[in-house]
């Protein structure tokens, strides 16, 4: 265009000077403009007799003159043309502008006007869609179109792909004409591959490898054997800053306080496809802390107080981290004696000729502050006195940092909020602070789907939906109805964590569960006992401490155990006839007989929970609970059961969460009967052990296998069961969890990937009566001998051991028989080892976990996959 502009301007001026050349000239710029004469001559002046426009469809005459800032009896000279020429162009409504006429003043001013676009099409973009590059483009459909609008939104385009690390992608705009002067804009999009790093090379390294320094940084080299599994490959300018600090904290950590990085600077590649990072720096000497010493102006927090929480020792290597940690550690304290804002200033004093850098920790003068007023904004649904009961600090208090955290982590505890909450400190004058938080609610409904995938149950699905945090009171409402191919449940509670305004928690549910126990006989899959149990009870807690809260509760249950009477129950009268009227042992076993029938269990407990964790996602502190039931007041059974219960967290470095958990339970019998076919506890009041990932629902403990003889009295290899698990009298269970650190990105997102060892075991159980039956001896006639049942070391009268059926006597059908073994009543632990991630979706918190045994027992049923989700609203 500037082509054209100047090509114009020259023939205007040749024109002035007497020259005569073509009009058609005027119209063209692709030719090199003459060179000028040696001499030049005056420039003309002349008058502007008429101006014409032509070529103009959409702009008005009136417009392109106004434009030109030429009239009619102006006098013009070249310069004046030129003028007018840029001023047209300056519009970006022309694609060509030429001005004719200037011999004669009767001028022309030709236009050829730029299109419209009709619409703006992008091809060839996959890796970003086109509601993430449309904003970035400024034209539009039915604006003009222009070269320069074009190139520009070229570079947004290729800027966004550059932040989105793929530095070669190419942006093509092409244009198709249509009629009425109007376009297609096409924007053609090679997006290249995504720009890796190709090495990081670090110069000036002489303590530290590159190995070691590249471990520090958030960037990772591509390639090598696990390339595909590593994370932070791409190129990210932003990061490159990131890098450099992290070196930088990291020598200040090794004692190299002079460290520095002189320059840092990527490079593409030549085939626009990957970075190489290249540093230098300067490492400088090494320090050690030399004399470390506190000064403080505090009367209640002064030095000796103040040595007591610096832990730091003179001669150990330099290291700004732990004067960080020493600072906080000192404004905390102080912020405990209720100096809110006061002020603990490390002074570093460094010693270049012995290499030392000593310290003073001063604490300067600051004024006791006390809480005048404590602000609840953003709640809506949760009353503002179920938030300010949870507050340890009120108006009037002197100023507390450990009530401040300890507030926030109960606030956190009730789940009603977004877990990222803090209160802020306001001051009002120099002895006053205003309290203010700032809540966002979340749903507190809960509607969850789980399911799973096991050995057994093939596919598990279970519903429950609940409010716990219902009218805006804080009282959680439950209302569930549970199914799954192993059991039903509908469940009512409801619980008043402020019973008459008190601290006292008073709650009530009532159930009806039936639980389906099964087996597989071949491949089929069979139920065996069916266990109803019909219960409710009361509970009511307190708090003895801050941390420490008490319990005791009733509660009263039915339990029915029954089996399918046409698959366990059979029986011959006198005559032989068989009467379905009693449980068969052959078929469902003595042990599973003996359990049968109707039960009432009256029991009343006590619970002791100790937790000073930071919230419902804990990163630090303690969950502990005690729990005993004494089963005897009143009802059918007798019993002392106790359970343990308590985790660790550990905040690690580099936001790892580290938790660690043990438990335990006991049952003790406390009937006088002795049973010698079956143990005391009956088998719904048995331990199954806990949530054991790696394990299938009740897949670890006591259980019985039943093995079949064949025709020639070979027992075969393969078990089959004939009972899901029986339980035992005692379990443990510990479990080592690793939370990793994500990317902001998953942050956002809500996923906690974490890593696990289980281990564990279900015990102490009286061994059942089993059977070791070689065959069945049937009457072949009605009329026939009696129905027999050969076992292992039966004999003849006269010493010699029953073979088959004949040798008891003619007329029977002999059927193979079966052998029980009882197996996995042990406490040799059970091992497994997986990986986990909590997600909170979009359609409700999901977990999955994928875990492996790596130690088990004979009977144990494992469970490779399992994932639980649910919806809140």
């Amino acid at each position: 265009m500037m082509a054209k502009r100047h090509g114009a301007a020259l023939l205007v001026g040749t024109i002035l000077s007497g020259l005569a050349l073509p009009a058609a000239a005027l119209a063209q710029d692709t030719a090199q403009p003459t060179a000028a004469p040696a001499t030049a001559e005056p420039v003309r002046e002349g008058m502007i007799r008429s101006i014409q426009v032509t070529g103009a469809e959409r702009i008005e005459r009136e417009t392109v003159i106004a434009y030109s800032t030429l009239q009619p009896g102006q006098t013009y000279t070249a310069a004046t043309l030129d003028q007018a020429l840029r001023a047209l162009y300056d519009t970006e409504l022309f694609s060509d502008v030429v001005i004719s006429g200037a011999d004669t003043g009767n001028l022309v001013i030709a236009i050829e006007e730029n299109p419209i676009i009709n619409r703006i099409v992008l091809e060839g973009n996959k890796r970003l869609k086109d509601d993430k590059i449309a904003p970035e483009i400024r034209l539009a459909p039915r604006r003009i179109y222009t070269r320069s609008k074009v190139r520009a939104d070229v570079d947004r385009i290729i800027e966004l792909y550059k932040r989105e690390g793929r530095f070669a992608a190419v942006v093509e705009p092409k244009i198709v004409e249509l009629d009425q002067n109007r376009v297609d804009l096409i924007f053609e999009i090679s997006e290249g591959p995504k720009s890796k790093i190709r090495s990081i090379n670090i110069i000036g390294n002489e303590t530290f490898s590159d190995a070691k320094l590249i471990k520090q940084m958030y960037s990772r080299e591509t390639g090598g054997l696990l390339g595909f599994l590593k994370s932070n490959t791409s190129y990210d300018p932003d990061r490159l800053g990131a890098d450099q600090q992290l070196l930088r904290l990291f020598y200040l950590t090794e004692g190299y306080a002079d460290f520095r990085v002189v320059s840092a600077l990527a490079e593409l590649t030549p085939d626009r496809e990957d970075f190489v990072i290249t540093y230098v720096i300067e490492e400088g000497p090494r320090y050690k802390f030399g004399t470390v010493e506190t000064d403080s102006a505090l009367r209640d927090f002064d030095e000796e107080r103040m040595n007591e929480l610096v832990d730091i020792e003179p001669g150990d290597w330099f290291n700004a981290k732990k004067v960080e940690d020493t600072v906080t550690a000192l404004n905390e304290a102080a912020g405990f004696e209720g100096y809110a804002f006061a002020d603990v200033s490390p002074a570093i004093s460094r010693n270049p000729d012995d290499l030392t850098m000593d310290i003073t920790f001063r604490t300067n003068e600051a004024r006791r502050v006390y809480i005048d007023r404590v602000d609840i904004n953003g709640n809506t649904v949760t009353r503002d006195n179920v938030i300010r009961r949870e507050f340890r600090l009120f108006e009037g208090d002197a100023f507390n940092a450990t009530l401040l955290r300890r507030t926030e982590d109960r606030i956190r505890s009730l789940g009603f909020f977004n877990q990222e909450l803090e209160i802020k400190q306001t001051p009002i004058g120099d002895d006053r602070v205003a309290l203010t938080l700032d809540v966002e609610e979340r749903p507190t409904g809960q509607l969850t789907f789980s399911a799973g995938f096991s050995s057994l149950e093939r596919f598990l699905l279970s519903a429950q939906i609940s409010q716990n945090n219902f009218m805006g009171k804080g009282q959680t409402l439950l209302a569930g109805v549970n199914w799954s191919r192993y059991s039903r449940s509908v469940q009512f509670g409801f619980t008043e964590p402020f019973f008459l305004g008190r601290p006292i928690l008073l709650g009530a549910d009532v159930y009806r569960r039936d639980f389906n126990s099964f087996n597989f006989v071949g491949s089929d899959r069979r139920s065996t006992y069916s266990q109803l149990s019909t219960g409710g009870g009361l509970r009511l807690g307190f708090p003895v401490t801050e941390y420490l809260s008490a319990g005791v509760r009733y509660n009263l249950v039915l339990d029915d155990i029954t089996l399918d009477r046409e698959t366990f129950y059979s029986d011959f009268d006198d005559n032989g006839v068989l009467d379905d009227d009693e449980c068969d042992p052959v078929k469902a076993g003595t042990y599973l007989c003996g359990e049968l029938g109707e039960r009432l269990t009256s029991s009343i407990g006590y619970s002791l929970a100790f937790n000073n964790t930071d919230g419902l996602r804990a990163t630090r502190g303690i969950r502990a609970s005690l729990r005993q039931d004494f089963a005897g007041l009143g009802g059918d059974v007798r019993y002392l059961r106790t359970i343990g219960d308590a985790t660790r967290y550990f905040k690690m470095p580099a936001d790892f969460v580290l938790s660690v958990n043990a438990q335990g339970g006991y049952v003790l019998p406390l009937d006088d009967e002795e049973l010698a076919f079956r143990d005391p506890i009956r088998i719904s009041d048995r331990f199954f052990g806990p949530n054991f990932r790696g394990f299938d629902i009740r897949g670890i403990g006591p259980r019985v296998l039943r093995r079949n003889y064949d025709a020639d009295g070979n027992l075969s290899d393969e078990a089959t069961r004939t009972s899901n698990a029986l339980g035992g009298k005692a379990y443990y269970f510990g479990r080592l969890e690793l939370e990793f650190p994500t990317s902001a990105a998953l942050r956002n997102f809500g996923v906690r990937p974490s890593a696990f060892v289980d281990i564990g075991s279900v015990w102490d159980l009286t061994a059942p009566d089993t059977s070791d039956i070689l065959f069945f001896c049937s009457p072949a006639e009605a009329d026939g001998p009696d129905f027999l049942q050969v076992e292992a070391g039966d004999t003849l009268p006269g010493g010699a051991p029953i073979t088959a059926c004949s040798d008891v006597a003619a007329g029977y059908v002999q059927t193979p028989g079966y052998r029980e073994d009882f197996v996995g009543n042990s406490p040799n632990p059970r091992v497994t080892v997986g990986i986990g991630a909590n997600w909170v979706s979009p359609f409700g918190p999901l977990r999955l976990d994928l875990a492996t045994a790596l130690v088990k027992q004979e009977g144990d049923d494992t469970r490779l996959f399992s994932f639980n989700v649910g919806t809140q609203f």
